[in-house]
């Protein structure tokens, strides 16, 4: 991609965000098959207050990170479900989520839009994963410094929220074809649910 078409993108992402809004270059970056990609938002820092962001469930309705406060979150960004290593961290989630107890939300968000995502959901059993879409406000994707406008996706990462929404654990993971630590989330979660 050229430096120009990459600055107009740029531009257009700033205005997706509205027109009150900055798009900070965040000092860290990921790569995709080797090639470096920026990552944009101020970021999260951890045992800090987590960022409130507000989504779109498949039904185009807003959901607010806030309203499951009360108890831990589980928070699986994905670029786009419609590839393999997105539809692998989904289902593995899901399936290693069915074996705990307690009181917790699992979400995974990724700019696919809801009507493609409500898809995915009906060929997959994804029955402890709420499928979120941040496609049209990015808030997610800028708040907790994951955003990749020059794609239009999220960079690959988990985050982990105590029940205050306090975030105990982070995970952007720095090849975006890789899968994330399954096993630290978990155990950040399980840790979490006592």
């Amino acid at each position: 991609m050229s430096f120009r078409l990459a600055r107009v993108l740029t531009t257009i992402a700033v205005l997706l965000l509205g027109a009150g809004s900055a798009l900070a270059a965040n000092p860290a970056t990921v790569t995709q098959r080797g090639a470096p990609v920026a990552l944009y938002g101020p970021g999260v820092s951890l045992d800090t207050k987590a960022t409130d962001f507000t989504a779109l469930d498949n039904g185009f309705r807003p959901v607010s990170i806030d309203s499951f406060l009360g108890h831990p979150v589980l928070i699986s960004a994905v670029p786009s479900l419609d590839t393999k290593v997105c539809t692998l961290q989904t289902e593995r989630f899901n399936h290693a989520l069915a074996e705990l107890t307690g009181d917790f939300t699992a979400i995974t968000i990724s700019m696919d839009l809801p009507t493609a995502q409500a898809k995915f959901c009906g060929a997959h059993d994804t029955t402890k994963m709420l499928v979120l879409s941040d496609s049209a406000r990015r808030e997610f994707g800028h708040g907790y410094g994951v955003l990749i406008p020059e794609k239009g996706l999220l960079a690959r990462s988990v985050f982990v929220l105590d029940g205050k929404g306090i975030l105990r654990y982070a995970q952007i993971v720095p090849e975006l074809t890789e899968e994330p630590d399954y096993d630290a989330a978990l155990a950040a979660l399980k840790k979490l649910l006592g």
